[in-house]
């Protein structure tokens, strides 16, 4: 072979052994995510929702607690994009009374390798916003070096649907919201998203922060031997004050109120009744 075919040869060997070496470099990358999930401790969605006889919330004390079912859904997709080798490691947070622990306890069984409770109780939980929320999860996944912030889009106590988005901005990291499909495309997630005219692709450069959506995955039960190796796992405990995070109040509950009683309907036989009916009523 002429010398210039032999250096053509070499330049194609050296080309393809750097793109293998980009394309491995990529995959070590997307294999040693370190995701951080966050997981609520609400109501549970069954229970019937009685208000405070002044008006000021809600009533908890006595009342059955589960986690946020959208933060199921959060900590079930981390837990499958370990299963692909794509993370690492999930870290389950939760910031709330010492009874949060138990909902963390829940993660660790479903498959976090470990949890972090940010304590907060009394007054300070109850004037807790999403803004709080927000500030301690981008300072957590700054400390733990996360790569992917997982959460549910909303919670079902105050469907605010904020903190995902408000982290994502203190982090400066891209976001997709109302996830319902994540797959892996070389270094980088393609997230479908669940949007009122239908579904948007978008893609999504790592660190990122992602809110799931009601369809994004079915949440595994926990078994009973991850239940017992869930108890052995470790929950570093905090304060919101570690992270900086001050929880003075910037919002004021003004009233809580059950809605209105629904009227009953009634039935009518014809239509000249029907406009009759709606003429009396002042709706014609």
């Amino acid at each position: 072979m002429r010398p210039s075919g032999m250096r053509r040869l070499f330049h194609y060997v050296i080309t393809l052994g750097y793109a293998s070496a980009a394309l491995s470099a990529q995959f070590c990358k997307m294999a040693n995510l370190r995701v951080l999930v966050g997981v609520k401790r609400v109501i549970d969605y069954a229970v019937k929702i009685r208000v405070k006889p002044d008006n000021s919330g809600v009533v908890t004390d006595g009342v059955k607690h589960s986690m946020n079912p959208f933060c199921e859904i959060a900590m079930e997709e981390a837990v499958r994009l370990k299963e692909k080798k794509i993370a690492k490691e999930i870290i389950a947070v939760s910031c709330g009374p010492t009874q949060a622990q138990e909902t963390i306890r829940t993660a660790l069984a479903m498959g976090a390798d470990r949890g972090i409770h940010v304590e907060v109780s009394g007054k300070e939980y109850e004037n807790m916003t999403p803004l709080h929320v927000s500030k301690i999860l981008a300072k957590l996944a700054q400390d733990q070096e996360a790569s992917l912030v997982i959460l549910g889009k909303q919670s079902i106590d105050g469907d605010n649907n904020q903190t995902g988005q408000m982290t994502a901005a203190l982090l400066d990291w891209p976001q997709a919201t109302f996830a319902s499909e994540v797959t892996k495309e070389n270094d980088h997630l393609k997230v479908i998203r669940e949007i009122d005219g239908g579904l948007e692709t978008v893609k999504v450069t790592l660190p990122a922060v992602i809110t799931a959506d009601l369809r994004l995955n079915e949440p595994r039960y926990a078994t009973l031997p991850n239940i017992m190796k869930a108890k052995k796992k470790k929950i570093a405990k905090h304060k919101a004050a570690d992270f900086g995070v001050d929880l003075s109040p910037t919002l004021e509950v003004l009233s809580v109120e059950d809605p209105p009683v629904r009227q009953a309907g009634q039935k009518v036989e014809t239509t000249e009744e029907l406009v009759t009916k709606l003429k009396d009523s002042g709706v014609i």
